[in-house]
């Protein structure tokens, strides 16, 4: 009896270590999702990352991409990732209100000279502290990801404020955006992204505001009759994980994911700066939309509409983060 008893304990003991082992060895699966086109700064960084964990994780780590809304769009992933049905997104930094009010410091119109402004800021202290604003709600902050700075692209040509009273426009979801098209006498529309050429397309909407690759890759400048080059906002994207996610990976795990991450936002970063160029060249080259080009008293009239929203906000967001990103100009 005493020797069945034993036989039967060592088999269960053998089961239960090789369940324990096939737990472990099955590999780590991050479910990467995004609404841009795999062409896209974002796609590029997306699938670098995918490449770069493969490389070096194959085996304990597996990357899978979801692009253009395939899994969730921008407004879902963060429930999504909460509920672990996705592992890292990387929404525009206007999706975040709900999360942190600090975050739509981003938003602001003119608040960045340009691209080296933006990075020097993201870098930066406050830039950082930001990463981890949200922690508390459950989600952690892995880096910023470029797109560009934001252009108006409208059915009529925008020279003045003046110019865009009455027009349609869609936005993110973003009260600072709302609030910055309500300074010009516009009506802002919160609407997903996989609807905007649509929109454009069937005149439900006037314009909208994007970079230049979303405005390429998405094909708006095949429906918008002009486009004027204001560099008055800035798309980036936050690159976010859920707190459980990231803090339950093992140690040795979550260095190495992290490395790859930082690497591929990176090369992110450079795609994002070359295409930005590059894409809008093949605008101008389509001859399909005119770019307007604002003289210095022209864009000194979009700085003065526009920089009262600025105080509107500056409670919520903090004047201190306000006065960091301004500095960094």
């Amino acid at each position: 009896m005493f020797k069945k008893v034993s036989t039967i304990l060592a088999v269960t003991a053998v089961s239960t270590m090789l369940a324990v082992g096939s737990a472990f060895a099955a590999p780590i699966t991050i479910k990467f999702s995004h609404v841009v086109a795999e062409n896209t700064p974002k796609g590029q960084m997306a699938n670098k990352f995918k490449d770069l964990v493969a490389e070096r994780l194959g085996g304990k780590v597996v990357v899978e991409v979801f692009p253009n809304s395939q899994l969730f769009g921008d407004n879902k992933v963060l429930e999504a990732m909460l509920l672990g049905d996705v592992q890292i997104g990387a929404p525009s930094l206007s999706k975040f209100s709900r999360y942190t009010k600090s975050l739509q410091l981003f938003d602001l119109p003119f608040l960045f000279k340009d691209m080296v402004a933006v990075e020097k800021f993201q870098k930066g202290p406050k830039g950082q502290e930001m990463l981890m604003s949200m922690e508390k709600k459950g989600i952690i902050g892995l880096g910023y990801l470029h797109n560009g700075l934001k252009q108006l692209s409208a059915s009529k040509p925008l020279k003045v404020p003046a110019d865009a009273d009455g027009l349609k426009f869609r936005i993110q979801a973003s009260d600072v955006l709302a609030a910055q098209f309500v300074a010009l006498g516009a009506v802002p529309l919160k609407k997903p992204f996989s609807e905007v050429f649509t929109l454009l397309q069937t005149k439900a909407i006037d314009g909208q505001e994007n970079t230049w690759s979303n405005i390429y890759s998405k094909k708006f400048f095949e429906v918008q009759d002009y486009i004027t080059e204001s560099n008055h906002g800035l798309i980036d994207y936050l690159i976010v994980t859920s707190t459980e996610f990231w803090k339950g990976l093992p140690d040795d795990i979550r260095v190495e994911v992290k490395k790859a991450l930082d690497e591929a936002l990176e090369f992110g970063n450079k795609v994002a700066a070359e295409k930005a160029t590059e894409d809008r060249q093949k605008i101008v080259d389509s001859k399909r939309s005119e770019i307007i080009t604002l003289s210095d008293a022209e864009r000194a009239q979009w700085v003065e509409a526009m920089k009262p929203v600025w105080g509107e906000f500056e409670e919520e967001i903090g004047k201190d983060l306000i006065d960091a990103a301004f500095a960094s100009n």
